[in-house]
């Protein structure tokens, strides 16, 4: 048995704590697609830790963390995260699995990264400059290097030809970049990649749900960045929706049961892109200052605005949603009205559908204004004991979507989540 929780909006949406939450439920957590540009916060001990790549589930003693197939692998940052991690007491080597299959960010695809952001000047995607998009290109490209083949005596010729062919399209851009430390850190952090347990993933973990383990599939980034279904161009180079699961884990589709979105009771976006309920204004400082609106992986200053139920309902279509949880529901404690985006507008015309492009004409947000409850909430456990106004705010987004909002999360703290 296979459940799914993945983002609903454009990322960020605090995925991490609630894995972390349900990862006690499960046998194996799995993530299926991303990079190191998905970064997911848990608390431990009283302290944040940002997981770049490694699943949310890690600190849980006897749990099975799998890294798919469908993930880029960056070795550095794995190898910096894990003694991160390995600094709380765990055991890595009995808890984290990678798969022989997940392919490999190099030195130079964080090159490739900065040259091609460079080059498209005020057009740029906004991308984190890990090296994701790149390493995606050479997956594609049937290029790539994979973790299986560091366990090859050919690796180092494979690297050397993979690099050349980098450092040509280089040059093409007239970018020149001094990759000599990381590539020690590179080969250091493949070292040290050694030392874990490098699996057949497919088989791996059809072998757990033939065993009748209960399994947690773990998105990265948002249902709104995925590469065929997100706001296009400005999305990430993976499938983040439900169906990416099948392939970035090698699971067939019947295996899949709940599927739980999570989104934001606001909404946020990091980079460029369309954003129809942005809010450039007081009122989104204000988000940003009370929720600390700031990427886990990046630092930067995230735009906030309005629900976006248009979009949120696309997302629950497209990935099967069965449960949604509503994360820093408390960061609207203290407005004194709320809006919620019902549809676009665009000259005469009304819409419900996500167009084609958003990007392309200036699509305006219709608006439902909603009374806010002005109220602390961060110390309530029952929904019941929830402001009557926050209540109607909910039921609202359940009746629109049709999928009703079973969590609510507010606050950081894993305690912090109140089941409806």
């Amino acid at each position: 048995m296979v459940d799914v929780i993945l983002g609903l909006q454009w990322g960020d949406e605090g995925k991490g704590k609630i894995v972390d939450y349900f990862a006690k439920n499960y046998d194996v957590i799995a993530r299926f697609q991303g990079g190191p540009n998905a970064g997911h916060t848990l608390y431990k001990d009283g302290q944040k830790i940002v997981l770049h790549q490694i699943p949310s589930g890690i600190f849980y003693e006897g749990k099975v963390n799998l890294i798919g197939n469908g993930v880029v692998l960056d070795p550095i940052t794995l190898k910096k995260e894990c003694e991160r991690v390995a600094a709380f007491g765990v055991h890595l080597q009995d808890r984290l699995y990678i798969s022989e299959k997940a392919n490999i960010i190099i030195p130079t695809h964080r090159s490739l990264d900065r040259a091609s952001e460079a080059a498209k000047g005020k057009e740029k995607i906004g991308s984190t400059l890990k090296g994701i998009g790149p390493a995606y290109m050479d997956k594609t490209g049937r290029n790539a290097l994979r973790v299986g083949d560091i366990l090859s005596s050919n690796f180092q010729n494979a690297y050397n030809a993979l690099k050349a062919k980098h450092q040509a399209l280089l040059k093409t851009f007239n970018y020149t970049d001094d990759i000599t430390q990381d590539e020690i850190a590179f080969f250091e952090a493949v070292g040290f990649l050694k030392t874990l347990p490098i699996v057949s993933g497919e088989y791996f973990i059809n072998q757990k749900i033939k065993e009748g383990k209960k399994i947690l599939a773990e998105g990265a980034q948002g249902s709104m960045l995925d590469i065929d279904f997100g706001t296009f161009p400005f999305v990430t180079s993976s499938n983040t929706i439900t169906a990416g699961v099948c392939s970035g884990l090698g699971i067939a589709p019947q295996h899949i049961q709940e599927i739980i979105g999570i989104t934001k009771a606001y909404c946020t976006r990091v980079g460029s892109g369309p954003f129809p309920t942005e809010l450039e204004n007081e009122d989104g400082q204000k988000l940003r200052d009370i929720g600390k609106e700031y990427g886990a992986t990046t630092g930067r200053p995230r735009r906030c605005g309005w629900i976006d139920l248009v979009a949120l309902n696309y997302a629950c279509m497209i990935n099967g949603i069965t449960k949604i949880v509503m994360t820093k529901a408390d960061v609207l404690d203290n407005f004194d009205t709320l809006q919620i985006c019902t549809a676009y507008q665009l000259e005469d015309n009304i819409i419900k559908q996500m167009p084609f492009r958003l990007d392309d004409v200036n699509y305006q947000p219709v608006l439902e204004t909603f009374e806010g409850w002005n109220s602390e909430t961060p110390s309530i456990k029952k929904y019941d004991a929830l402001p009557d106004k926050m209540k109607t705010y909910i039921n609202f987004i359940n009746r629109y979507l049709g999928v009703n909002i079973h969590y609510i999360s507010n606050g950081p703290e894993r305690e912090q989540l109140i089941e409806i």
